[in-house]
């Protein structure tokens, strides 16, 4: 399945490796973990990770992007992550590359790279470059295995997801086999301040619910900013305070920033992905997203979500 991405590896001198803005585990994973594989087996090659910062998951080992001037991408081969849409691309200078690769696994939209392996039965992006790896036979270092379990880890919600099978077992077995510290992930992964505790129990109290028991919370911009927080730590942070209740099969968060509202949208049962198509978004089956321009489309959408209940 990877055989013409590698291919393509093998003739490139510089390799700019990108993934999705604002990171979330599992791009970032990828990301570092595709550059550690690469750069271990072939010492020679000038591999780079560009994008902007990691944000929460700073604590992955080598998280601080590189940074590549305009004419390294002249004769580069860019590897496109975890990204289901050119305009998620962080740095977009991939565009003057001398050739494109893309690996993901979100739902397909469309091509934009020139070479795509897109697997949406895959329960990460991690998961497909362990895959790559395991399938070839490359050393991977342990920083990379590190990474790479991360974003497996975050991605299939701990193993919980529906995507996750015996063969996400068997590749997170092999990165154990890599050798890293697997306690110092989870303590990153599961530490918060408290600060972060406090914010995550005003929003339980933040949560509604609509006639046929879709969850949801609505941060205006004005609530936003009196947080002093960032917009993905509402947006994307808070919305899986309203997982795991009792009889709720659909969750959504709606923030408002910058003129606009960010609809993250949930589910542990149905899929929800054409609602978030609908409105110009996409994602995963169980877990995707859309920006609109009103409450009152949020509003609308939510009815959708709704409606699907009464199915």
């Amino acid at each position: 399945m990877y055989q013409d991405i590698f291919n393509e590896i093998k003739k490139y001198e510089t390799i700019i490796i990108h993934r999705h803005n604002n990171p979330d585990g599992d791009a970032l994973g990828s990301q570092i973990g595709l550059k550690h594989i690469l750069r271990a087996n072939f010492p020679q090659k000038h591999v780079f990770a560009v994008g902007d910062g990691a944000g929460r998951y700073g604590f992955i080992d080598d998280s601080v992007m590189d940074q590549v001037p305009d004419s390294a991408f002249e004769n580069a081969l860019c590897i496109i992550l975890d990204c289901g849409a050119a305009f998620l691309v962080s740095d977009d200078r991939y565009t003057k590359a001398a050739k494109t690769a893309r690996i993901d696994h979100h739902m397909y939209s469309g091509a934009f790279t020139d070479l795509e392996v897109i697997d949406s039965q895959a329960e990460s992006c991690c998961g497909e470059i362990t895959q790559m790896a395991m399938e070839l036979g490359l050393s991977v270092p342990p920083v990379a295995a590190k990474a790479l379990y991360t974003g497996m880890v975050t991605d299939s919600g701990r193993f919980r997801y529906d995507s996750t099978t015996s063969d996400t077992h068997k590749r997170a077995a092999f990165l154990l086999e890599q050798g890293f510290d697997l306690n110092d992930v989870f303590l990153n992964l599961y530490s918060e301040d408290f600060k972060e505790k406090q914010l995550k129990a005003q929003y339980l109290l933040k949560i509604k619910f609509t006639p046929n028991n879709v969850a949801y919370i609505y941060t205006t911009e004005a609530e936003l900013k009196s947080l002093n927080v960032d917009t993905f730590t509402i947006s994307r942070g808070m919305v899986n305070t309203m997982a795991d209740i009792k009889g709720v099969d659909i969750w959504v968060n709606f923030t408002e920033s910058d003129g606009k509202v960010l609809c993250e949208i949930r589910s542990s049962r149905r899929t929800v992905n054409h609602i978030a198509v609908k409105y110009g978004g996409g994602g995963h089956a169980k877990a995707c997203g859309a920006t609109v321009a009103s409450r009152d489309e949020a509003m609308a959408m939510l009815s959708d979500l709704d409606k699907m209940m009464q199915e």
